[in-house]
């Protein structure tokens, strides 16, 4: 991949790969990274990464698409006792600082996380929060007051939160909850992939001018049940990131 200059926008990716298992019901990791090298994405946030029971090197195919510098985090929000897990992740082609998981677990739901990080990219800072979260609108609605609260710790030119939210409603609790702190949002429908409906996969960033192109990619469909997001995003003037509170 080419190493971007200090004024070229950064380009994001979100995509619920649904454990690399295609329409086919065949796991190819091979065929989702294609897909991903295609758009050229410096950020790529991965939902439902699963390597449980597969060879201990299967995600070597996404692992190498920064192959000079890529930096990869996971939150591992299930984990087999061989060390197989299943999650989500972070890949970006610049480093990552003070990455941390935040447990958004709810007792007795499926276990969730986010991964908060600063991304250092040429152009400045990026503070960065990849999620998936809940199937109960409960649930989701503890979560996201959690997510608000993490998007508004931070003192970020430039704030970014993505991954699959799974809230379908229009104006549903994430929506809700995040319109104080990064109220521009992304809406393109990624699921179901065949016919997509749903905007369950979204890009929210804190001020319009940050969303400069949105777009999906149909020729995916075949490698997951849901479509990624692309975005390109200029980041703000002074991107400084204060200390979190």
């Amino acid at each position: 991949m080419s190493e971007p200059g200090d004024d070229r926008p950064v380009r994001l990716m979100t995509w619920n790969i649904h454990g690399g298992v295609g329409a086919d019901g065949r796991f190819d990791l091979a065929r989702v990274s294609d897909v991903i090298r295609r758009h050229d994405p410096d950020i790529v946030a991965l939902q439902e990464v699963d390597t449980r029971g597969r060879d201990i090197d299967c995600l070597a195919p996404l692992k190498t698409l920064h192959e000079d510098s890529g930096h990869w985090r996971e939150a591992r929000t299930i984990e087999a006792p061989d060390g197989r897990f299943y999650g989500h992740a972070i890949l970006s082609r610049w480093p990552m600082r003070e990455s941390v998981l935040h447990d958004l677990s709810i007792a007795r739901r499926e276990p969730r996380s986010a991964i908060e990080a600063i991304i250092e990219s040429p152009g400045g800072a990026l503070h960065l929060i990849s999620v998936h979260l809940g199937l109960k609108l409960a649930e989701r609605r503890m979560q996201a007051r959690k997510l608000a609260a993490l998007a508004g710790n931070r003192r970020a030119a430039t704030s970014v939160a993505l991954g699959d939210f799974n809230d379908w409603f229009t104006v549903g609790a994430v929506r809700r909850a995040m319109r104080q702190v990064l109220p521009v949002r992304t809406m393109v429908k990624t699921f179901p992939a065949r016919w997509p409906l749903l905007r369950l996969d979204r890009i929210y960033c804190r001020a319009p001018h940050n969303l400069l192109r949105v777009w999906s990619d149909e020729q995916a469909r075949a490698c997951s049940d849901h479509l990624p997001v692309i975005a390109d995003i200029r980041l703000s003037a002074h991107s400084d990131i204060a200390p979190a509170t």
